[in-house]
């Protein structure tokens, strides 16, 4: 099976943000989606060109288009998040980012009318009707199809310093699961999510997906939710590890981050580099510690077991790539990775507002929506760890 790569220009990129409806009096995830899509729609257009509908009717995903520039993007995103907003307000509706609702149950929730999503859901069934899950996706063009399976395989070496740079989904069902993503263990349900496969190359990528198409595993490679995949169709590679990030800040630091990596990876095979394949069990581990520990995660860091505090391989990566970052002219919002690092991620400023008011979810809420409109907060929080929730989440039991 011959999977054609339409090769991108360098380091193009291109950002998908998936956006919570929440209804502004109850705070709970309400379904709107199909409403405003339809009110937003230009004329004569099947759909809005950058605004699509997502598995859940409470959810809609924002796109850019191909720019070369994290500000580009940006601006890009903020365009149509206007439009999406206004549509919102009229309905009582505001929008927010971040892996998960804090307090909304997914069986509440209404699937999407796109037969994609419905056809999913008939398929996966319990798997895919609690993917009341939110995320950002960063795809990066690559020239060629020989250079996307080793980037890749690079990529899931900094894996953990993506998902506890934007750890966003303390929360689940009205419980504090103890995790900094939530997320990342709910999305691993999926039978074709996780952690890609070390790949030898595009030959070998080719091998596998016409296996599991032929075998009726999936339709097609979009089927494949790896935390970081090629993406033949549009010449990338897509990083998917990320929680929902609640701000334009947020987004820019992690686009940038992503950017330069490819950006540094494609020059590296340029010059005949061979680059890293990580062992699995590394990964796995990191993933875990990330995904449980955030930004306070201690990852390993070779195979004999050498750890160190991922904040501090964030601020050293950070170092490593402002050169690639002039260039790419991204170094602001690559310097907003280190002012994450300095107010907290998502997952400490949702527990530190939980806290400050007895636990009560609807202000972390009106938090996420704060900070959607006005971005990322100057004030460092404090220490936080998981917050005591109900008496049915003490015991274990379902919210």
């Amino acid at each position: 099976m011959e999977i054609p790569f339409r090769s991108s220009e360098r380091a193009s990129l291109g950002v998908e943000w998936e956006l919570q409806l929440v209804d502004l009096e109850s705070r709970q995830l309400s379904p709107g989606a199909t409403e405003i899509l339809e009110e937003i729609r230009p004329e004569g257009a099947e759909e809005h060109p950058k605004a699509k509908h997502e598995l859940l009717q409470s959810e809609i995903e924002i796109i850019t288009g191909i720019c070369t520039t994290v500000a580009e993007a940006k601006a890009d995103l903020g365009g149509t998040l206007a439009e999406v907003v206004a549509a919102a307000e009229q309905r009582g509706l505001g929008l927010l980012c971040a892996g998960t609702h804090p307090f909304s149950d997914w069986q509440d929730q209404l699937i999407s009318p796109k037969e994609r999503y419905q056809q999913l859901v008939e398929r996966i069934q319990w798997l895919a009707r609690r993917m009341q899950i939110f995320g950002v996706h960063v795809h990066v063009g690559v020239r060629a199809p020989e250079k996307a399976i080793p980037i890749v395989n690079a990529l899931c070496q900094y894996l953990p310093h993506f998902l506890a740079l934007s750890a966003s989904s303390p929360f689940w069902v009205g419980c504090d699961t103890g995790l900094a993503s939530a997320r990342t263990k709910i999305f691993e349900g999926l039978p074709t999510a996780g952690l890609p496969y070390q790949l030898s190359g595009w030959d070998e990528f080719e091998t596998y997906m016409e296996t599991l198409i032929s075998t009726r595993a999936i339709e097609s490679v979009r089927e494949v939710w790896w935390d970081v995949r090629p993406h033949p169709d549009f010449g990338t590679v897509e990083l998917r590890i990320c929680d929902g990030l609640p701000t334009f800040d947020e987004i820019g630091a992690v686009a940038a981050l992503a950017q330069c990596l490819v950006e540094q990876f494609d020059t590296q095979l340029d010059r005949g580099y061979t680059l890293p394949t990580p062992a699995g069990w590394v990964l796995r581990e990191n993933k875990w510690r990330a995904s449980r520990y955030g930004l306070d995660a201690d990852i390993v860091v070779d195979e004999k077991g050498t750890v160190r505090p991922v904040r501090q391989a964030i601020a050293d990566l950070v170092e490593d790539l402002e050169p690639t970052a002039r260039r790419l002219d991204c170094s602001a919002e690559l310097a907003d990775v280190l002012r994450v690092l300095e107010v907290g991620g998502s997952y400490q400023r949702q527990r530190a507002v939980a806290a400050a008011h007895d636990g009560d979810l609807r202000c972390v809420v009106d938090s996420l929506l704060t900070e959607l409109r006005d971005g990322l907060p100057t004030e460092p929080v404090g220490p936080t760890g998981p917050i005591p929730g109900p008496a049915q989440c003490a015991g274990g039991h379902s919210a």
